[in-house]
Parts: structure tokens; C-alpha cells; sequence
């Protein structure tokens, strides 16, 4: 499994986690299983890239050590920013495909949109070990 879309599926799964007590009373109603389209994955990792890492292997071996993803990109000379931006950026696309087909309110994307950044700030900074 790609490393990647782990990664952002946990984060994923944390911001719809929080949907119903942190972002507003209004519950966000989520699609249980996440879909992922190929074609949104760059022909680089910019996940690997921004975190100084070689392989998918390296990284999977990096958290599965407990790692956070901050503690990976501070060992290896990689830009916790430029992971967070990328987690936010692939997530507001997202945010904006539910709102495009009526699986989310207005309001509601304009709450969760607006938490997106300190959740996976929050989440990059966080080991599992």
C-alpha cells in the first residue's frame, strides 16, 4: 500500500472524526470509505520530497519506528511546512469534490475548511509509539 495515501487517509480520518463535536453543531455526514483516484497522485512523491526521505519503505519503517512526521522531516533535513501544506491542499480538493456533489453544506465546508490547517498541523506533529 502506498505510504502516502495511508498518511493522508489517517489524517482524513481524523478531520472527519472531529466533524460532528469541533467543527460546528451541524454533523458532518461523511462517506464511510474514502475514494482515491490515481490520477490525483503527482508523478513525484511530494510527500517523500518534502520530508527528505528515499522510499516509501524508508518512511513506513520511519513510523512504524513512532515517529511523527515532524521528527522524519527534522532527522532528515525535510519541511514539516511543505508536508502540512501538501496534507492541506489534497484535502481542501477534497472538501471542495463533497461540496460540489451536495454531500456537505456550505457552512459546513466553510468550518471544516477553516480547521483543516491546525488538524493536520496537529496530527504531522503527533508519534505513535
Amino acid at each position: 500500500m502506498n505510504i502516502k495515501r495511508v498518511m493522508i487517509v489517517g489524517t482524513m480520518i481524523v478531520a472527519i472524526s472531529f466533524g460532528g463535536t469541533t467543527w460546528g453543531k451541524p454533523v458532518v455526514s461523511a462517506s464511510p470509505v474514502a475514494k482515491w483516484s490515481t490520477a490525483s497522485v503527482a508523478d513525484k512523491d511530494d510527500l517523500l520530497e518534502a520530508l527528505n526521505q528515499s522510499s516509501d519503505e524508508e518512511l513506513y519503517n520511519a513510523l512504524y519506528d513512532g515517529k511523527s512526521l515532524k521528527d522524519i522531516a527534522e532527522e532528515n533535513g525535510g519541511d514539516i511546512d511543505s508536508v502540512v501544506h501538501l496534507q492541506v491542499s489534497q484535502l481542501t480538493q477534497q472538501l471542495d469534490q463533497r461540496l460540489a456533489s451536495g454531500s456537505i453544506t456550505r457552512q459546513q465546508y466553510t468550518v471544516q475548511k477553516a480547521e483543516l490547517k491546525e488538524i493536520v498541523t496537529q496530527s504531522a506533529m503527533t508519534s505513535f509509539g
